[in-house]
């Protein structure tokens, strides 16, 4: 049965933890990666996808997905025609996909899912 995703997000390439991520306190930054036209950053309780809009990117909107709310994930790596890595992530909201390119390793990002949900 396919059902279609609520949020699409592309991971394009590992990058520093900006400054100014909204953490709330006791929470901690582990890891960012570049998104389209901003950034994604895993912390210790949720992931955070920063997205600029409009034509000049002022205009941010950010989405917070806290792990308790994944249920079940999935990631597959590329192959010689399909160039990019795929994670899918089951929420209790919907199901999340994310693509991920060619130089983001998908297996230390899934390790890096399964450390901060199974809390490992």
């Amino acid at each position: 049965m396919a059902y279609d995703s609520i949020a699409t997000w592309w991971f394009n390439d590992e990058t520093d933890i900006p400054a100014d991520v909204p953490l709330v306190p006791g929470e901690e930054a582990i890891a960012a990666y570049t998104t389209l036209r901003d950034v994604a950053v895993f912390t210790t309780k949720r992931l955070i996808v920063r997205d600029a809009q409009g034509l000049t990117g002022k205009k941010k909107e950010i989405y917070s997905l806290p792990y308790s709310s994944i249920t079940m994930w999935s990631s597959e790596n590329a192959g010689k025609i399909d160039l990019d890595a795929e994670l899918e992530l089951w929420t209790r909201a919907g199901r999340i996909k994310v693509s991920v390119g060619k130089k983001v390793d998908v297996r230390a990002l899934d390790q890096l899912i399964s450390r901060c949900v199974l809390g490992a």
